[in-house]
């Protein structure tokens, strides 16, 4: 079946209220037509300096996860709001196409909400509701958005390209062992995360344990976990980057049960930035893969993982040592990992370009063994 391409003589003018979404527009080369992007959408640099339409009620820099699940799950009972749209912006930056999503009210504003404002506008914006439940899903809405956008072509190419990725990551892992695999989505309580991620460790080169592809995220006891007998954990709090999920640790030391799982008596513990490579159903998803091949099998993909994407946390915690990341401004331009020489005893020192948290900015990562 052959796909109509839309034509426009006018630019179109696009309000992202998705973070996936804005990424694939700035991956398709359509940047300059998004007008406005919503509170959470940071990657790339340049969707940070688009007016933002929305701002959440829930301020996670400030809670704890417990605290920030509390919350969340309360406003959901009561029927409130998580998220606000300021509408009078959206009047002004007069959208022609609105992206918005219909798959989790929690993770970004929901699709009921976006078209309710969606109709105080006039003209009345077209309003596109993405909803990916698996990573095939994900590709399809890369192609669905371009089309959308009157950037077919481009959304081929892009498409093309993800799936030529992912076939070669596939084909690497086709023959090799399969470890079985925990990806823990939250914390406290302990989520087990679903949707696209049973795909994506099964093409890493994993057999994901406690998820089924294609099916939400859902909650978990420390007891099934244990006794689901994980062989690697991969802790990926939900719109967290490696800093604060490493914050929320603590949490896990209080488990007993990790005592009875191979995964953590073995340090095959990692921490990652899942904001940016599986929270988000956006291109970086396939970066993900890649990412998760690595620390799956290092023997086969033995690239260093850069402390910015995924740490590899000793357990137990008397074994762990203490990561801090800064963010220092300079003028530098670094392309790669670098390891600042040290004294025998002083800590290990890394520079990791950063370009989603700060423009002339890069990230110090240290580790210093605990005493």
């Amino acid at each position: 079946m052959i796909r109509p391409r839309e034509r426009r003589e006018e630019p179109l003018r696009i309000a992202s209220f998705l973070p996936s979404a804005t990424e694939i527009l700035f991956a398709l080369g359509l940047g300059d037509h998004v007008v406005g992007v919503s509170h959470e959408c940071d990657y790339p640099l340049a969707a940070t300096t688009r007016p933002r339409v929305t701002t959440s009620i829930v301020d996670p820099a400030m809670m704890s996860s417990a605290e920030i699940d509390e919350a969340v799950s309360r406003a959901l009972a009561e029927g409130r709001q998580t998220y606000r749209i300021d509408v009078d912006l959206l009047r002004r930056l007069q959208p022609d196409l609105i992206v918005t999503q219909d798959l989790c009210v929690v993770c970004a504003v929901g699709g009921t909400d976006v078209r309710r404002a969606a109709a105080q506008l006039s003209p009345e914006p077209r309003v596109l509701a993405l909803t990916p439940g698996s990573l095939g899903d994900v590709i399809e809405d890369v192609q669905i958005l371009a089309d959308a956008a009157g950037a077919a072509d481009q959304g081929d190419v892009l498409v093309a390209e993800l799936k030529a990725r992912l076939a070669v990551i596939q084909a690497r892992t086709a023959t090799l062992d399969r470890p079985r695999v925990l990806c823990l989505e939250w914390l406290d309580p302990a989520w087990i995360a679903g949707h696209w991620m049973p795909e994506v460790v099964e093409l890493a080169g994993g057999v994901d344990v406690l998820a089924e592809a294609g099916e939400p995220s859902r909650r978990a006891t420390w007891d099934e976990i244990a006794a689901a007998e994980p062989e690697v954990a991969i802790i990926m709090p939900c719109g967290f980057g490696v800093e604060r999920a490493l914050s929320e640790i603590a949490v896990l030391e209080s488990i007993p049960q990790t005592a009875r799982i191979s995964a953590f008596r073995e340090d095959r513990v990692f921490v990652v930035d899942s904001s940016s490579y599986y929270s988000r159903p956006s291109p970086r998803l396939v970066d993900g893969v890649e990412l998760l091949a690595a620390m799956l099998h290092p023997d086969r993909f033995p690239q260093p993982l850069a402390p910015c994407d995924a740490v590899r946390l000793p357990w137990p915690p008397n074994a762990r040592r203490s990561t801090t990341i800064h963010t220092v401004p300079t003028e530098a331009k670094i392309s790669r990992d670098l390891v600042i020489p040290t004294e025998a005893n002083e800590p290990q020192v890394h520079v990791i370009p950063h370009e989603a948290r700060d423009p002339m900015g890069l990230v110090i990562l240290s580790e210093a063994k605990d005493p």
